[in-house]
Parts: structure tokens; C-alpha cells; sequence
């Protein structure tokens, strides 16, 4: 199952970090926050990936490009321009970065990795944010429910998108803005059927949050999945600060490819 990853925004409310790089490269203890994403997937076998670029897609291409240099001991010869490389580090992953454009929506950009998913069930996610969820329980749920699409409710402050979520877990309604703090909340760490592309209208400037999940909790197709573990975006400074310290202090709760938090494997 592919699992696609939303990657081309702007990140304003990270200016600090984004007017260099792409906010799915804003690191946190060495690392972008797209790779610790990444690596949560890849614990549960999950290793193919469609990351949806934008707003300074090169330099996610290049850090996949160079990965394996990056995380390799090498010795350069500078007399013979000659490079020899000793202990390596990869992944087992197939990375497709898709340039679904500068300026699109989120649905937009869904919208065209339509023939990447080839017609089968995926997995979708926003490259900004970390959980300790557990994708198995997750695609459980998902698979229980019957519908076109689950979405992982997450209960914090009461900044994003809010969900009525009814006795059979199904959402009846999504709403873009939340009307106060302790509401479910759209965390991402989706599981979509194919069927969620007909809910997609053409057009880079549809936002899937609105009309197409709107539709789909309308039409009875959205099922959730409450977790009440760790979530965590990043959309400040302040935030990338908190998560930086629970890495570099052995207390990253996504991090369970590691035993410390922050050994890279």
C-alpha cells in the first residue's frame, strides 16, 4: 500500500525555517520532519512512498537523491579526486516525488497522484505532523468500516479542523474550524479507497478539507479512528522546539524504530 505525503506548502508560520526550505525539511534532531514520518510507516512495513511537492521541491528531491551519501562514512582523496565508502546507512524505500505544483490545495494535489495509486487503497498524511499511532490498528479500523475513507481523530487544543463523530464512529459532519477547544480534530494519518478520488473535483485550487470531506462525511463514507496517544504538528517555531526536545532527550514517543528515541537505525 502506498502511502502519500503532503509536502508542497508554504509553511508561514514557520518563516524562520521555510524561507530556505520546504517545511516537510525543517529538522528536528538532524533529520527532517518528512523522515521521521517516514520512518514511522516504514515500522509497520510500510516503505513505498508518493511525497506531493510544491514550494521548493528541489530540495526534497535532492536530499532522496543524496540520501545515501548522506548517511554514509566516506573517505575523499583530493589528490586523485577518488571517494571510497565505508559503513552505510539506508532504508528500504521507494520515494516517488511528485511536483503537483507551486501554488495547489491540498485536494489538488491528491488529486493528481490518482494514477500513482493505480486504482488501490492508500494511505495519506500531511508532512508536518507526528503521532505514536499505530498504523496496523489503524487500516483495522478501516477495514471494519466499509467506507471510501477513515480519518485519525485526535482530541488537543482546538486549532484545526473539527469532526462530529456519532455511536459507530462514522463522521456525520466535518467542520473546517473547530468551535471550541476539546473537539475531535482532523490529525491526519488517513486510509482512503480509490473511490475518495470522485469526491476530488479537478483544479489545483480545491482544498481537501473542505468540499470533498464534507461530501464524504455527508454521503455516510468517512469513518474514524480516535487516538488518544501522542500527536504532535509542527506549524511554529515553538513546536519545532518541543519536538527537538523530546528527540534529543530520548523521549520521542513516534520514534518506536528506536530503543532511545533518536539512534538512527
Amino acid at each position: 500500500m502506498k502511502v502519500l505525503i503532503l509536502a508542497g506548502g508554504l509553511g508561514t508560520r514557520l518563516s524562520e525555517e521555510t524561507e530556505l526550505k520546504p517545511k516537510p525539511m525543517v529538522e528536528i534532531g538532524g533529520h527532517p520532519i518528512l523522515w521521521h514520518i517516514m520512518k514511522i510507516y516504514s515500522f509497520y512495513g510500510f516503505n513505498e512512498f508518493v511525497v506531493l511537492t510544491g514550494y521548493k521541491s528541489h530540495v526534497i528531491k535532492d536530499y532522496f537523491i543524496n540520501y545515501y551519501n548522506r548517511y554514509s562514512d566516506v573517505t575523499v582523496d583530493m589528490s586523485n579526486n577518488t571517494f571510497e565508502v565505508h559503513k552505510t546507512r539506508n532504508e528500504p524505500w521507494k520515494v516517488t516525488m511528485l511536483y503537483t505544483g507551486q501554488d495547489t490545495m491540498t485536494g489538488g494535489r491528491v488529486k493528481r497522484a490518482q494514477d500513482y495509486v493505480k486504482g488501490e487503497r492508500f494511505m495519506l498524511t500531511y508532512g508536518d505532523g507526528v503521532s505514536d499511532i499505530d498504523i496496523n490498528t489503524l487500516i483495522n479500523s478501516h477495514e471494519e468500516s466499509g467506507k471510501l475513507m477513515t480519518i485519525t481523530a485526535v482530541q488537543p487544543s482546538g486549532r484545526f479542523g473539527a469532526v462530529v463523530i456519532e455511536q459507530d464512529n462514522s463522521v456525520s459532519s466535518f467542520s473546517e474550524k473547530p468551535s471550541g477547544d476539546g473537539a475531535w480534530i482532523n490529525g491526519g494519518f488517513f486510509v482512503c479507497e480509490p473511490g475518495v478520488f470522485d469526491y476530488i473535483e479537478e483544479g489545483d485550487g480545491v482544498i481537501l478539507e473542505r468540499k470533498p470531506f464534507e461530501r464524504l462525511a455527508g454521503d455516510g463514507q468517512m469513518n474514524s479512528f480516535k487516538h488518544r496517544g501522542f500527536w504532535q504538528p509542527m506549524d511554529t517555531l515553538k513546536d519545532k522546539n518541543a519536538l527537538t526536545e523530546l528527540w534529543v532527550n530520548n523521549r520521542a514517543p513516534w520514534a518506536k524504530w528506536t530503543s532511545g528515541g533518536h539512534v538512527v537505525r
